[in-house]
């Protein structure tokens, strides 16, 4: 039977890289963004490249009346949703405490961790119900340890950790499964976003050593995914093999 994966933040990055993998193979996908044209795009693509089912949703997972609307009106034969990839997600600015910008505060705080909670409210009843179902929620390197100027964004993906921990307590007698992957560095507009479009200065940040590539995080997400079903794989740390930690780099 074809199995079904909801993907946030489909249209950039990690999100995209997974709608590639599960696309090949052959999953049926529910693809969700802010970006209509990126969002229809990348499902004509996968269309054509591999003759599979997808249902584009175009929302913001910071705004809860759109995350219900949405996931409401999907039909009922794809509301048996067999994996949710919470991967919407964003650092923005790289500020002490002292100076930091409410507004980008707000931005990772809405998206990070109202925005997983918002869908994993809707779908996981979906799941329950069902007692089957798999939710994956991307962490990050951030969420076991800080660094300077991280403050806002290390506390979101450490609510992240949190809140899988607790998930996967909460919903241990239905089989659901959770886990969260941590990442280091990966290459994608991760930085230009935290930089506010800057580019130049976005690059930087990979001066001198090779980073994960979204590719890299959206194959240990599909190898997560596909474990027997005694076997959930609770926490992932992945890492570039030149970072050893959070600020510990070798650069060439």
């Amino acid at each position: 039977m074809e199995k079904t994966v909801l993907i946030t933040g489909a249209t950039a990055g990690i999100g995209q890289a997974c709608a590639k993998i599960f696309a090949s193979n052959k999953y049926k996908l529910i693809l969700t963004g802010r970006r209509s044209e990126r969002l229809e795009s990348l499902k004509n693509e996968l269309q054509q490249q591999y003759q599979v089912e997808i249902i584009t949703l175009n929302f913001d997972v910071r705004d809860k009346n759109q995350v219900e609307t949405a996931i409401d009106s999907l039909p009922e034969t794809w509301k048996a949703i067999d994996i949710l990839i919470n991967n919407a997600g964003l650092a923005a600015g790289l500020d002490p405490i002292q100076s930091g910008d409410i507004d980008d505060w707000e931005r990772m705080i809405d998206t990070n961790l109202k925005g997983l909670l918002y869908m994993s409210r809707k779908v996981s009843p979906l799941m329950t119900a069902r007692k089957s179902g798999h939710i994956i929620n991307i962490s990050s390197i951030a969420g076991k340890e800080v660094y300077p100027n991280g403050n806002v964004y290390c506390a979101t993906k450490h609510a992240v950790s949190a809140l899988t921990r607790g998930m996967r307590i909460d919903l241990l007698p239905y089989g659901i499964k959770v886990s969260a992957i941590c990442p280091g560095m990966v290459e994608t507009e991760f930085s230009v976003v935290r930089f506010h479009g800057d580019e130049d200065k976005a690059g930087k940040v990979y001066d001198g050593l090779t980073p994960l590539s979204a590719m890299d995080i959206a194959e240990t997400i599909y190898f997560m995914a596909t474990r027997p079903a005694h076997v959930n794989l609770d926490d992932v740390v992945i890492m570039p093999t030149a970072q050893g930690s959070s600020r510990d780099t070798f650069r060439n």
